[in-house]
């Protein structure tokens, strides 16, 4: 973990709404893994205070020249929004990498395979996840949940790597009519290769609630799901407790 000064490539909007910035980042861009996560400095002053957390989108580059970092983001307020107005050739201030981040499957031989299912925003880290997941050529299968098709990320990121997509909208404005987490639960019911037990991972990042069902079909039916919670906090590394979550009454 570090605190740099990390320098911005690139800062666009990929639909309204919803940014991709890139920055050059090498430190955090070669010890980073799929769902970690950096804390940001949105602005160069004091308001807003508090750095915000985002999701590592992406890592670009191969071997010892990875060096960049891409953060999907939506504009949900006066952090966001700052960060938005960002121009190339600015720097801003990064912590990270954070957070535990996904166990990867390693099992090659036993044939694994993966789906991942995300809701809104939360496809962000599933997308570093799934270059990894094609790294270790392991059989990968995305459900991508919104509220409206225009709404709908990443799509043909997942596609361009080879997996089986599958959309759901809450306004059945595209593919399949309500939440993700019931189309999840329909893929496995119906799908042609049904998940293995011990071979099939679920990952999971979205609303908690959305979390909270998902893993509820994963515990019935005895597959391996790991979930990605997002909380606001103020540090990133646990001391402030802003990303304490209960679990079974307890907190961590």
């Amino acid at each position: 973990m570090k605190d740099i000064k990390a320098k911005i490539l690139s800062n666009r909007e990929i639909t309204p709404g919803y940014f991709k910035i890139l920055l050059d980042a090498p430190y955090i861009a070669r010890h980073a893994g799929p769902g970690q996560f950096v804390q940001v400095k949105c602005s160069n002053g004091y308001e807003p205070l508090l750095r915000r957390p985002f999701s590592i989108h992406r890592v670009k580059g191969e071997g010892s020249r990875v060096k960049e970092i891409e953060i999907l983001y939506e504009i949900i307020g006066k952090g966001t929004g700052i960060l938005s107005r960002k121009k190339a050739g600015e720097t801003i201030d990064i912590l990270g990498p954070l957070g535990n981040g996904f166990n990867l499957p390693s099992a090659i031989s036993h044939q694994p395979s993966a789906i991942l299912v995300a809701g809104g925003i939360g496809v962000a880290p599933l997308v570093f996840l799934a270059e990894e997941l094609k790294k270790r050529k392991i059989k990968t299968t995305v459900l991508i949940g919104a509220k409206t098709k225009k709404a709908i990320l990443c799509e043909g990121d997942f596609k361009g790597m080879g997996a089986d997509v599958h959309v759901a909208t809450d306004d059945g404005s595209r593919g399949y009519k309500g939440f993700v987490s019931k189309l999840f639960d329909k893929v496995l019911r119906t799908g042609v290769e049904p998940p293995r037990r011990g071979r099939t991972t679920i990952y999971v990042c979205g609303p908690n609630a959305m979390l909270k069902s998902t893993a509820d079909i994963c515990k019935k039916r005895g597959l391996y799901c790991q979930v990605s919670l997002e909380e606001k906090m103020a540090c990133g590394i646990g001391v402030c407790l802003g990303c304490a979550v209960e679990v079974k009454g307890e907190r961590l």
